[in-house]
């Protein structure tokens, strides 16, 4: 698990996006971002995330707020699935975990009796200056990206 507080410096990346564009955090600053970790994408749960916050993208957009979603997904399942729901937010691919990890977000989960490694759903809001402002951890679906936006509007 990653020691990440509030307050502190985000880990930067530089990711592969849906469209085949690259994102760096780094490069963000100046704005404030969300990063949210998702298991995988066209899945029950990720799905309605993704849906939710391309919604609220114009509401994001109105506060110079970028989001990004990041899976182990790659660029291709990641069109496919921007495609398929007319996804609005950055979707980028983490295949070898690098945020993932960094995030503290590559965790041991269980189902069905059984254990195996797996993302963790967290959300990380990030501001203009790069340092960690709010973090969600285990994140239910439910209300989450009207709940970060209005997290976001208090930035």
């Amino acid at each position: 698990m990653s020691d990440l507080a509030i307050g502190t410096a985000a880990p930067d990346f530089q990711l592969p996006t849906s469209g085949g564009e690259q994102i760096q955090l780094s490069a963000l600053k100046g704005g404030s971002v969300v990063v949210y970790f998702y298991p995988k994408d066209n899945t029950p749960g990720c799905t309605t995330e993704a849906i939710d916050f391309s919604a609220l993208k114009p509401d994001f957009d109105a506060i110079n707020c970028t989001i990004i979603g990041i899976s182990p997904d790659s660029v291709r399942k990641h069109d496919n699935f921007t495609a398929k729901h007319d996804l609005k937010v950055i979707l980028a691919a983490d295949e070898e975990k690098q945020a993932i990890e960094a995030y503290g977000c590559w965790v041991e989960k269980k189902m069905y009796g059984k254990t195996y490694m797996g993302v963790e759903r967290s959300t990380f809001l990030i501001d203009s200056e790069g340092n960690l402002a709010q973090i969600w951890r285990k994140v239910k679906v439910k209300n989450h990206a009207q709940d970060v936006l209005e997290a976001a509007q208090k930035l």
